[in-house]
C-alpha cells in the first residue's frame, strides 16, 4: 500500500553517485586502459559464468583488495603498451564516483521528516565519502564489512534488523533491478533509480507521512 513505509535504504553507486558505466569509463580511459578488453575480461564475472567469484569474494570481503588488483591488473590491456598498474587500482577505479547532492538531500529530507535511512552498499574494498553518511544514514551496511552481499537475501534482513524495521516497512532503491528483485521477493517497496527527481516521486508516495509515521513507534 503506498504512503505506509516507514524507512528507506538506499544503493550508493549508481544511486548516490552518477551511473557506474560513467564511472567507470573515466577511470579506463585515464589510466589508459583497453575499454573493450576491460568489457570482455569482467562480463563473466558479471553473468556469473565463473565459479568461485572473485567479485563476490571481494564484495563479502574474504580476498584482499592488493590481491583482487593484482590479479585483475594481469588480466588487463594498456593502451600504452606497458603493464596496468596494479597498486590503488581499486581507489582510482572509484575516483570518479562524486557524491550526487541532490539525492543525498533527497534522503536527508526522508529522515528529518522521522524516516529510518539505510545505505546498503556491496563494497569493491573502495572508499566511500563518509563526511555525507552521519547527516544522511541511521544505518550503514557494506557488504565487506559484514561478510554478505547484495543480492543474497540475508544483507538486506540484516539491514531491516538494524533498522528496527520489518522488509514490509522499507523502500529499497538501487540502479540494478536483481537487487530490486530480491527486495520486492522480502516484502520491500522496490525504486529502480534511473534519476533523482523520478525516485524522489516515487519515495513521495511510498513513505508514510509524517504525522502518521511519529504515531508509529519504529
Amino acid at each position: 500500500m503506498s504512503g505506509t513505509r516507514r524507512g528507506v535504504i538506499s544503493d550508493w553507486g549508481g544511486v548516490l553517485t552518477p551511473p557506474l558505466p560513467e564511472g567507470i569509463r573515466a577511470w579506463l580511459r585515464s589510466d589508459r586502459i583497453d575499454i573493450d578488453h576491460y568489457h570482455e575480461v569482467m562480463r563473466p564475472y558479471f553473468d556469473n559464468s565463473v565459479p568461485n567469484n572473485p567479485v563476490h569474494a571481494l564484495e563479502r570481503g574474504e580476498i584482499e583488495t592488493h590481491l583482487f588488483e593484482r590479479d585483475l591488473a594481469a588480466l588487463l590491456r594498456s593502451t600504452h603498451g606497458g603493464p596496468v598498474r596494479a597498486q590503488g587500482l581499486i581507489e582510482r577505479m572509484f575516483s570518479h564516483f562524486d557524491p550526487v547532492d541532490a539525492m543525498y538531500d533527497t534522503l536527508r529530507t526522508a529522515r528529518g521528516s522521522g524516516h529510518g535511512t539505510a545505505l546498503l552498499s556491496n563494497s569493491w574494498g573502495n572508499g566511500y565519502p563518509r563526511d555525507h553518511f552521519a547527516s544522511t544514514f541511521d544505518t550503514v551496511v557494506i557488504s565487506g564489512e559484514v561478510g554478505m552481499r547484495k543480492p543474497e537475501e540475508r544483507i538486506y534482513l540484516h539491514t531491516c534488523e538494524q533498522m528496527g524495521l520489518e522488509p514490509e516497512d522499507c523502500v529499497f532503491i538501487d540502479d540494478l533491478a536483481h537487487n530490486i528483485e530480491t527486495a520486492e521477493s522480502l516484502g520491500m517497496t522496490g525504486i529502480l533509480h534511473t534519476d533523482v527527481e523520478s525516485t524522489r516521486r516515487a519515495l513521495s508516495r511510498f513513505l508514510a507521512p509524517e504525522d502518521d509515521h511519529q504515531r508509529q513507534p519504529v
